[in-house]
């Protein structure tokens, strides 16, 4: 990549601080010096380098709640707005809550792909089309870095479920890793210039990807031109000498890494170049020069050329509605205004007569129904190393309570989701107090849930490993409802469990055999005592640990959770008083929602389908009100068996912390949705790709490069939800197409009754499938451009044709090879909705 005189400038004084370490400075610097920061060398003016989780909130160095963070919408929400732009601001804003916290590097964006709708960590994606991805990570890096914050884009590559991630070898041709998986990365180092990547912990085609040369120094480096860090997966480092041959800089986290004094003592055997480690060192030392870390290096961002102050609040609340996705709004009666004739016109062209379901309107609801435990307790985020903790969360109920007129809305529960323990929450104030053998109290910090999980230089101030004896959890208990409560644990060690003052249970619980070492310390939430309380009188609950290091985690810390569950009511008896709910009221909006054991890191899934009771709750619901809207709360594609059976159809994904009111904002039609399907939504039954757990080790790629709905494409079948598929609160008519070169423009009418927002999107196939040698894909995405318009306006927009679109990968040269041919260019609103198409000769 050509250097601005600045980066110039920049490297001269890295080599200058280069050339005055030893060799024993030059591997601690590749070595983390704790969970999340490098050490610091006061010799050379270098100092502490300090990284966090980043996908949708800046967490920071601790894992608490003491310091909250903006909690954004999901990636995958992100990626439904299909806007490079919106990405970019997310990027700023991330970039400034990093700054705030003292952070120099994010570990994000996640640009893995969605082979399969199992993939449990789907949410923490952006798409199943490699394109749309890297369009979106390219925002993002964009906008993180131009707020002087470095990103590592993860998890290179083919890191695209969750099951056996640690040991996995998965089997990709070379043909399908450069048209798909390694696409994402190849397109934000070209547009980004991304200052970091972080390699995964999966293994491909036999090479564990921190040791992967081919891949790292051969195609990210040598092919690609990327110049900044390769920083391993939390513990992916598992040898010294092979990982740093193989190309990877950083072995995180600290203190016990390969590198380090393992490294120095390679080199002085002879296993390991020495040149090797400089270079390796020169990238780690450019990236401190770049965040300003490194004395006399101008940072890429100095101070004084800071992008302007974001509002968090108000930036998730608009990525929140902008990613929503309307995939059914069916036209329900609605009465005749008073004086108006029922054969009245129906306004402009194309404009149904009966409006549809959604938006409400507010001037018309005397009361409305809503249905749910997401409704009231949303999930706003997904689990794993993603996980933020907000400063507030702006539930459905709370966002529609705030929107309407008092005594409007009528919450009823309808499924409890709580059918199994989990860490405590609603209700709960805890705090955490460390004591040392005697019983000293060393310190204490707020919790913001039961669940206790401090890594590395998580624990409270004054608090060591080497003193901490015992945690207890401690606090008081409200109930919201009365009846019999089951508390219990998860975790491992020896515990002592009291309510009321009264211990309830005693005990110690040990390691099994678990694949993930992680899985291992979390654990199974198990249950230790049911107690009878009433809602609203507090009780006082402790569950004290006393620490057993046989039972250390992995990495430094300690990790266990107070689990809860609510009592249990007949199921039968809540749907059916959710219904009554529904039977009077003008319309009803029931959020139905995954759950942390449904979709999280560490785990794949078994199933599309929603937990516990919801698809007879929703069927019940839109038995009793015809209109009835449906919230989809959930990260990646579910089942939705009754969609035929209501009248509109919301997916929210995981929308941050700003959700709820993003949702009033939609629902009541103060904004529209904005949002286009990142991946293709089909029953799992139907669904072309479906292998996501390894056979004796190995999870061979057989589908090739048709993945999502290049594969629905191939097996001829049609999804529930096509990808790019989504509704407004307008109608679009697409007038025309003229493709010339590398461009298409697309003429397109707002033909409905309100301005509107539409994505027009082109995709680009062979016309005549059979030409060529290789199996193609029928279309792919070509590429795509937001609009807005108001109603009746045309706008005519020109979409740039990606190259890629018309090449593959020539495995036998080596190389991209143009396919020439006929081309059949179309455009529309989702890849199952073309409206106007074009041939181009290539």
């Amino acid at each position: 990549m050509a250097r601005t005189p600045a980066d110039q400038a920049r490297e001269a004084v890295v080599d200058a601080a280069l050339a005055r370490l030893d060799l024993d400075g030059k591997t601690r610097l590749l070595a983390g010096r704790t969970m999340w920061s490098l050490p610091a060398l006061p010799e050379i003016g270098l100092g502490s380098m300090v990284m966090s989780d980043g996908p949708i909130g800046v967490r920071g160095l601790r894992w608490t709640a003491t310091d909250p963070s903006i909690a954004l919408p999901s990636p995958t929400a992100l990626a439904a707005s299909w806007d490079q732009d919106l990405a970019r601001r997310a990027g700023r804003l991330l970039a400034q809550e990093a700054r705030r916290k003292g952070v120099h590097v994010l570990l994000a964006p996640t640009v893995n792909l969605h082979r399969s709708p199992l993939g449990g960590r789907h949410f923490e994606t952006y798409s199943e089309d490699p394109h749309l991805t890297g369009v979106i990570g390219t925002g993002y890096v964009q906008g993180v870095q131009s707020g002087g914050v470095g990103t590592t884009v993860k998890h290179f590559v083919a890191n695209d479920a969750e099951t056996d991630r640690f040991t996995v070898d998965n089997i990709v041709s070379e043909r399908t890793l450069r048209e798909l998986y390694l696409a994402p990365f190849e397109a934000i180092v070209e547009n980004a210039r991304p200052w970091g990547v972080m390699t995964a912990y999966n293994t491909v085609n036999g090479i564990t990807m921190t040791e992967h040369r081919p891949l790292v120094e051969g195609v990210l480096r040598g092919e690609w031109g990327f110049d900044g860090v390769n920083v391993s997966d939390w513990t992916a480092a598992r040898s010294t000498a092979g990982t740093i041959n193989g190309g990877l800089d950083l072995a995180m986290p600290g203190p016990e890494t390969v590198f380090g004094e393992a490294l120095a003592a390679a080199v002085r055997a002879g296993e390991v170049e020495e040149a090797t480690v400089d270079a390796a060192v020169r990238r780690v030392l450019r990236l401190a020069a770049r965040v300003g870390i490194l004395a006399g290096a101008e940072p890429v961002v100095p101070e004084d050329a800071l992008p302007p102050a974001v509002d968090g609040e108000a930036l998730a609340r608009e990525i929140a509605r902008r990613g929503f996705v309307l995939v059914r709004n069916a036209p329900v009666p609605a009465p005749v205004p008073e004086g108006a004739s029922p054969d009245s016109p129906a306004g402009l062209e194309g404009a149904p007569r009966e409006p549809a379901a959604l938006p409400l309107d507010p001037a018309r609801l005397r009361r409305l129904a809503l249905i749910g435990a997401a409704a009231r307790d949303a999930r706003v985020l997904g689990g794993g190393s993603a996980t933020v903790f907000p400063d507030h969360v702006v539930s459905p109920l709370d966002g529609l309570t705030a929107a309407l007129p008092e005594g409007t809305v009528d919450w009823a529960l309808g499924a409890d989701l709580s059918e199994e323990l989990a860490p405590a929450g609603k209700g709960f104030r805890l705090s955490a107090v460390c004591r040392d053998a005697e019983g000293t109290v060393l310190g204490s910090a707020p919790m913001p849930t039961g669940q206790l999980q401090w890594i590395g230089d998580d624990l409270p101030d004054g608090v060591t490993y080497e003193t901490l004896h015992s945690i207890e959890i401690t606090g008081t208990f409200t109930p919201r409802e009365s009846g019999e409560h089951q508390l219990g644990t998860r975790g491992l060690g020896a515990f002592t469990l009291s309510v009321g003052g009264r211990v309830v249970w005693a005990g110690a619980e040990e390691l099994g055999e678990v694949s993930d070492p992680f899985e291992a310390f979390f654990g199974v939430p198990l249950e230790r005592a049911r107690i009878q309380l009433t809602a609203g009188e507090p009780v006082e609950v402790s569950l004290r640990n006393t620490l057993d290091k046989r039972y250390a985690p992995p990495l430094p810390g300690v990790v266990f959770s107070l689990v809860h569950l609510t009592p249990q009511r007949d199921a039968d008896e809540l749907i059916a008083e959710a219904a009554e709910a529904a039977r009077g009221a003008d319309a009803a909006v029931v959020v139905v929602a995954t759950t942390e054991r449904v979709e999280s890191e560490g785990f794949d899934r078994a199933d599309l389908a929603l937990p516990g009771r919801q698809d007879d709750l929703v069927r019940a619901v839109a038995a009793a009100n015809p209109n009835t809207v449906v919230v989809v709360n959930a990260g990646s594609p579910v089942e939705l068996p009754w969609r035929d059976e209501v009248a509109a159809v919301l997916l929210s994904w995981f929308p941050g912390q700003e959700g709820g009111a993003a949702l009033a904002d939609v629902l009541l039609g103060t904004a529209e949705p904005g949002g286009r399907l990142p991946t293709t939504w089909g029953a799992l039954r139907d669904a072309p790709v479906t292998q996501v757990t390894p056979v004796d080790g190995e999870l061979p790629y057989r589908e090739g490069v048709f993945i999502g709905y290049r594969a629905w494409q191939r097996a001829g079948r049609a999804p529930v939800y096509p990808f790019g598929h989504g509704l407004g609160y307008t109608d679009w008519t697409y007038e025309s197409i003229d493709v010339t070169g590398t461009t298409a423009t697309v003429r397109v009418r707002n033909t409905g009754r309100r301005p509107g927002r539409e994505i027009v999107q082109v995709y680009a196939g062979p016309a005549d499938l059979g030409e060529g040698s290789a199996e193609r894909p029928a279309r792919v995405l070509a590429g795509f451009t937001p609009v807005t318009a108001e109603p009746g306006e045309t706008i005519e927009v020109a979409v740039d044709l990606a190259p890629r679109a018309f090449e593959i990968w020539d495995e036998g040269a080596g190389g991209w090879a143009p396919v020439p041919g006929a081309y059949t260019v179309e455009a529309g609103r989702s890849v199952g909705d073309l409206r106007v198409a074009a041939t181009l000769k290539r």
